[in-house]
């Protein structure tokens, strides 16, 4: 999306879960408005899905002309909790950032995020997701792509668990 002349990217926080909620109500408005999404992996009951989730939760970027649109209305918006300012003005975020965050954009409009780095036998790591949330562990050894084994220090023991690569980063 280009903006119009005189007009400047700005941010605005939303409600919990609400940022499609006021992108489209901002649209509606005549605003611009950036959602930046990404497709998240996810398991539920034995079954995985691809999602799309905002790239910053709560958070999307609107373009506004501070001096000819009535920016104001933004704060009343359904799904807006409300527009970040510094002392009172609207805090305005460069248009390189904007440009470079669709720059990463794939043909359906999803940022593609960096693959993580690959792990070594003897990696630390901690499981930043699943039933062994915020656990330190080390890498024992890759086995594909997507799993890696790590061992677990549970009850004093060494524990080897098979996790998807996703679910682990570097400690």
């Amino acid at each position: 999306m280009t903006i119009e002349h005189g007009s400047r990217w700005y941010v605005v926080q939303t409600h919990i879960n609400a940022e499609a909620k006021a992108a489209d109500n901002l649209g509606r408005q005549g605003f611009g408005v950036y959602l930046p999404r990404y497709l998240k992996r996810r398991s539920h009951a034995r079954k995985v899905d691809t999602v799309a989730r905002p790239l910053f939760p709560r958070y999307l970027f609107v373009a506004i002309d501070l001096a000819t649109q009535r920016w104001r209305s933004i704060q009343s918006t359904l799904g807006v909790s409300h527009l970040v300012c510094w002392s009172g003005t609207p805090a305005s975020v460069e248009d390189s950032v904007v440009s470079g965050l669709k720059a990463r954009e794939d043909e359906g409009g999803f940022i593609k995020l960096a693959r993580r780095t690959e792990f070594s036998p003897g990696d630390k790591v901690r499981v930043i997701d699943g039933a062994f949330t915020d656990s330190l562990a080390l890498v024992e050894g890759v086995s594909d792509r997507e799993r890696v084994a790590i061992l677990l220090d549970l009850l004093g023991r060494k524990v080897r668990v098979l996790v998807r690569a996703d679910l682990i980063a570097a400690a």
